[in-house]
């Protein structure tokens, strides 16, 4: 399984292959979450669309800023929320279900009891990626 997306006239795909990680929360992890799941939330949701970062840090894979000699990498970013119960996933913001619902409703229906942020950081110039999953407050 795959995500395909256009950027500026290049198109980029993120599959298994390419992925340097998935950096799930140390604290709290998501228990059944993985590479697949996060690939296949992207397919689903309507409208993702990632923006041009930068980090301080060089691409693990293809250290481009300091080949040139620059302080900044150039990644794209693109980040979505995950709600859970009792640390398994349940729904993300992206997902078709998640239409017309907030995550305060599905908590006090008690459906889930924590969310997380994902963020999918590519490199630009390689095109290699990491997922990173936080736990955070809503």
């Amino acid at each position: 399984m795959n995500y395909i997306f256009k950027y500026e006239d290049k198109e980029i795909k993120l599959s298994k292959d390419n992925l340097i990680e998935v950096i799930n929360d140390e604290e709290m992890p998501i228990e059944d979450i993985n590479i697949e799941t996060i690939i296949k939330l992207l397919n689903e949701g309507e409208d993702v669309k990632f923006e041009k970062a930068y980090y301080s840090t060089p691409c693990e894979k293809c250290d481009s800023n300091f080949k040139e000699k620059r302080n900044i990498s150039e990644y794209l970013e693109y980040y979505f929320y995950v709600y859970t119960k009792d640390n398994k996933f349940v729904i993300s913001d992206i997902s078709k279900e998640y239409e017309n619902l907030t995550y305060n409703r599905l908590e006090l229906e008690g459906k889930v009891d924590n969310s997380y942020i994902v963020t999918v950081i590519v490199c630009a110039n390689c095109n290699e990626y990491l997922v990173q999953i936080e736990e955070i407050e809503v």
